[in-house]
């Protein structure tokens, strides 16, 4: 009788425990232990922000489980390449730089120009390209100066590269020669040109630069204009209240323009400045486009 109580007792217990591990494996909504069942991905979403769905079996009642090694395995080595300090160029052309719409013609302006530093013209961006573009960039004031062969520095060095300073007609003594075509201004001496042709931008429409040979009549270093209460540096008069001087604005607005004035850059307006005096003669031809 004992033997028969004992093994009914065996039977009952082993039926409990069977009936435990099937509602902790196969129930999706608990065990009966008090921990919650993992939450439906949307509610995870709405509470946390994560687009991630959680992770199935865990509860998200409860502390998260410790990973196991082979659960996340860790990152090798190779999986995030640190990046190299400096980009080298590649087989599809050099990353260092930006590369603009006009890079083939800047190149060949800037090669016809010379002193800006050996590049190649075949139309892409290497790290010597970039170098000369930046330094034609900054002598003439372009910004920004980051080497993208782009509409501004293709006009600068297109004007630049074709003026042709035979067409000053310049006497024997110093003179200043003024393109409008170009709007590109140099100094010649007997024949020999002293300051190479450089970026200007003369009088807009209705205000236009006149032609014609005159002389300085009147230098200042720091000249005030009355009519538009402005101080103009580096002033060298030529025509009435027509003179050069540096630019007061960036020169490189071609929606704007003087009101008759010959505008330069503070280097070339120093450099004109230091040839100029009294009497130097002066030349203007062409017409600004516009005006």
């Amino acid at each position: 009788m004992q033997h028969v109580r004992f093994v009914a007792r065996a039977v009952a217990l082993a039926a409990v425990l069977l009936v435990g591990v099937g509602a902790c494996a196969l129930d999706p909504q608990g065990d009966g232990s008090g921990a919650a069942a993992p939450a439906p991905v949307g509610v995870t979403e709405r509470a946390s922000g994560a687009s991630a769905a959680p992770t199935p079996g865990q509860p998200t009642g409860s502390p998260p489980a410790q990973p196991s090694r082979t659960a996340t395995p860790k990152p090798s080595r190779t999986a995030t390449p640190k990046p190299s300090a400096t980009p080298k160029p590649s087989s599809s052309g050099f990353t260092g730089c930006p590369q603009g719409e006009h890079q083939r013609a800047v190149e060949t302006y800037l090669a016809r120009l010379g002193g800006f530093g050996k590049l190649t013209v075949d139309g892409r961006q290497s790290a010597a390209d970039c170098a000369a573009i930046k330094r034609f960039q900054r002598r003439y004031g372009i910004s920004p100066a980051a080497g993208r062969a782009g509409a501004t520095t293709y006009d600068v060095a297109k004007r630049l590269a074709g003026t042709d300073v035979r067409r000053c007609r310049a006497g024997a003594g110093l003179t200043f020669c003024i393109d409008l075509t170009r709007q590109t201004v140099w100094a010649m001496r007997g024949g020999t040109v002293v300051m190479g042709p450089t970026v200007t931008r003369t009088g807009m429409a209705g205000y236009a630069t006149p032609t014609g040979t005159y002389r300085v009549g009147g230098r200042n270093l720091r000249e005030w204009s009355n009519p538009y209460e402005v101080w103009l540096p580096y002033w060298q008069r030529f025509n009435g209240g027509i003179g050069f001087h540096e630019t007061t604005t960036y020169l490189h607005n071609g929606a704007i323009g003087s009101h008759g004035c010959v505008n330069l850059l503070h280097a070339d307006a120093v450099r004109l400045w230091e040839l100029g005096s009294i009497g130097t003669r002066v030349v203007v031809f062409g017409r600004r486009p516009g005006t």
